[in-house]
């Protein structure tokens, strides 16, 4: 299996990244929705770890997360739902969720299980960089599990800096100082500040996410990184699925 930063850097632009809730909107459709997008041509898939206190989250993963955990969604059934699949696709996949659920299921122990089932990476968004280099750096690397750090507007040129030197993965770029899920058009201050992130010709392969819900918010993505993150908006229209592949289908399609 490629890694997440081989992935992006021999595709070389216009990567697409879906982010959906595991074990929603059933605990069975993970690895129906994992299969349908490798399928569909997504180049990453992100899988949300459904958490009840979530920092980064908006309303539309809040949910999606409550309803998971409602239908009985545990860490252990994530990392089995991927190895199943794992006979399907070699698409990189990558964990997203938050610190203490690590800290319960015990650091190198998640690590070490994440590997064996065949994850390549994780965004853990309130891990600190201070944190993760002094005290799981080498534990990082022993499971060679990639990790992706986070950058907002409000983040200084020193942090992005750190972010991009810690960052095995990608480089998240937040496109806006707020929680997933805004639905409105790109604005000239953030256009701004992608443009700044650009100029600093960094090593890292960066990726924009938080607000990229159709074909014009990918494209200014596109335009000014490796490509963009999907969450939300896929989110919302697997709510209303009838028919996952269908509707997996029509949303990549569209996009």
């Amino acid at each position: 299996m490629a890694s997440i930063r081989q992935t992006i850097i021999q595709k070389g632009g216009n990567i697409l990244n879906v982010y959906f809730t595991a074990g929603y909107p059933t605990l069975e459709s993970t690895a129906i929705i994992i299969k349908t997008l490798a399928n569909k041509g997504v180049d990453l898939i992100e899988l949300g770890m459904p958490y009840s206190d979530p920092l980064a989250d908006g309303p539309t993963i809040q949910k999606s997360s409550e309803i998971a955990l409602r239908n009985g969604q545990t860490i252990i059934n994530i990392l089995q739902q991927v190895k199943s699949v794992r006979q399907f696709t070699s698409i990189p996949i990558i964990m997203m969720g938050y610190f203490n659920q690590m800290l319960q299921y015990g650091v190198e122990r998640f690590l070490r299980d994440a590997h064996d089932a065949g994850i390549q990476g994780l965004i853990i968004p309130d891990l600190p960089m201070e944190i993760y280099e002094n005290e799981y750096f080498n534990l990082f690397n022993k499971y060679n599990i990639e990790i992706s750090f986070l950058i907002t507007p409000l983040t200084t040129k020193e942090r992005v800096l750190q972010a991009d030197r810690l960052s095995s993965g990608f480089l998240y770029v937040v496109s806006q100082s707020s929680i997933t899920g805004n639905k409105g058009n790109i604005s000239a201050d953030q256009i701004s500040y992608f443009d700044k992130i650009k100029a600093l010709n960094l090593s890292s392969p960066t990726l924009i996410g938080f607000g990229i819900h159709d074909k014009e918010t990918r494209a200014i993505a596109n335009k000014y990184s490796h490509g963009a993150i999907v969450g939300s908006a896929f989110i919302r229209v697997l709510e209303d699925s009838h028919d996952l592949e269908h509707t997996i289908e029509k949303f990549v399609s569209e996009l």
